[in-house]
């Protein structure tokens, strides 16, 4: 089955774009295995993020950062007080990202509003003890894997996202793949069942401004090398 699919993935020796929507008999996993298998390119498999619209943080992330000023201009002071520590696991984020077909940048601003890189973690747990790893995976919802700062961690928390993207794409199939994206990241903190509208997807999350925040902060790290 594969082998006429990559028949139908490449004319004129140029890739077409791989997506959900344009294959549906296919599961999001295959179409990324695909992708990477036939050595493409695949950090915009889920929508280019640096195309996905963003207010930024609001004042009730920025305020407790020590920011008098809210939006994108704090998202990105934010991302770049983190980006020393982040640059410890920058080889094993790419890696990770890559090979599941989602960018780097964003699960790198994940990172950063979850842990700021690890910092804000206490013996590698926040939120109150229910939170594990540099991406905060809940062990109220998700038995936790490996180390902290691990591959394996990082594994595991971007496999949820790509998972809460891809329920927003069914949730969702008219919406673009940025859309959709960006709705992705907004259910990794609150759920798919709380993205209701494109406009309102924030309200329930954490501050109100998870996914805005969290896109800034990834257009951030996408121009430093994520």
């Amino acid at each position: 089955m594969l082998r006429g699919y990559l028949g139908l993935c490449l004319s004129g020796n140029k890739a077409r774009k791989l997506t959900h929507s344009a294959y549906p008999r296919f599961q999001q996993w295959q179409l990324c295995h695909v992708v990477v298998l036939l050595g493409l390119c695949c950090s915009n498999f889920y929508g280019n993020i640096a195309n996905v619209e963003t207010t930024g943080a609001s004042e009730r992330t920025a305020k407790p950062e020590g920011l008098s000023y809210a939006g994108v201009a704090a998202s990105e002071k934010i991302a770049e007080r983190d980006l020393k520590n982040m640059d410890k696991y920058k080889e094993t984020i790419i890696k990770v990202a890559n090979s599941k077909c989602v960018p780097p940048s964003v699960v790198a601003a994940v990172i950063s509003r979850e842990s700021h890189a690890g910092t804000a973690l206490k013996d590698g747990w926040g939120d109150h003890g229910n939170a594990f790893g540099l991406m905060q995976v809940d062990k109220r919802y998700h038995e936790t894997h490996g180390a902290w700062n691990s591959e394996e961690h990082i594994k595991q928390g971007t496999d949820i996202l790509c998972q809460s993207i891809t329920d927003i794409q069914k949730k969702f199939p008219t919406w673009s793949e940025e859309q959709q994206l960006k709705g992705g990241i907004s259910a990794y903190n609150a759920g798919t069942g709380n993205v209701r509208t494109y406009e309102g997807m924030d309200v329930g999350t954490t501050h109100n401004d998870y996914a805005n925040d969290v896109v800034a902060r990834a257009k951030f790290f996408q121009r430093h090398g994520y």
